[in-house]
């Protein structure tokens, strides 16, 4: 079965409904910036050693599906069989964050983004999720979005903030504090 339909070579692409829209669609935008979140995350699995991280992010990367395909289904098209986000689901996240920050140390100082590779690749899916998450709002202004969704993608960026904060800790690298007042390096 080819992957291509060639259906959106005009610049235009179906939600789950079979309802046709523009390619720049707010909602269109706010599920493709989930799924490059997604992407970004698994590049950082590639990168993580420890265990429960990475079971952590595969549990994230399972529900950031949920989150698409939630976000491509117009409230008015969801049924039974439309993936959620559970309540549940953003405990989950808020667990994780307890216990990595914990684990990690007192954050008593903005640190700068950086140490380990996995922590490096951790902070760019941060930052990717950060704008999957203005990218929500944005379709949450135009539209009725799942609030468990939107929920959840907020905590997800803290997840990864304390995922990267814990991976550095598990590498012993020590945390880089942010200096508003650092000296200019001499050339």
């Amino acid at each position: 079965m080819p992957i291509y339909t060639r259906r959106g070579d005009h610049g235009v692409t179906s939600l789950t409904d079979g309802a046709r829209v523009s390619k720049t669609s707010t909602r269109v935008e706010a599920y493709g910036t989930v799924d490059e979140a997604n992407s970004a995350v698994g590049f950082a699995r590639a990168a993580v050693t420890d265990r429960e991280l990475d079971d952590v992010l595969h549990f994230v990367q399972q529900r950031l599906f949920n989150c698409s395909s939630s976000l491509a289904t117009p409230a008015e098209s969801r049924t039974d069989t439309t993936p959620l986000i559970e309540a549940a689901d953003v405990a989950f996240l808020e667990s994780a964050i307890d216990r990595f920050m914990e684990r990690s140390g007192p954050l008593t100082h903005f640190v700068i983004e950086g140490g380990c590779e996995p922590a490096c690749r951790l902070h760019v899916a941060r930052a990717i999720t950060r704008r999957a998450e203005r990218r929500l709002v944005a379709l949450a202004a135009e539209t009725d979005i799942d609030e468990q969704v939107e929920a959840f993608v907020n905590r997800l960026s803290d997840v990864l903030f304390a995922s990267a904060r814990y991976a550095n800790h598990l590498a012993g690298i020590t945390e880089e504090i942010w200096d508003p007042h650092a000296p200019r390096p001499e050339l």
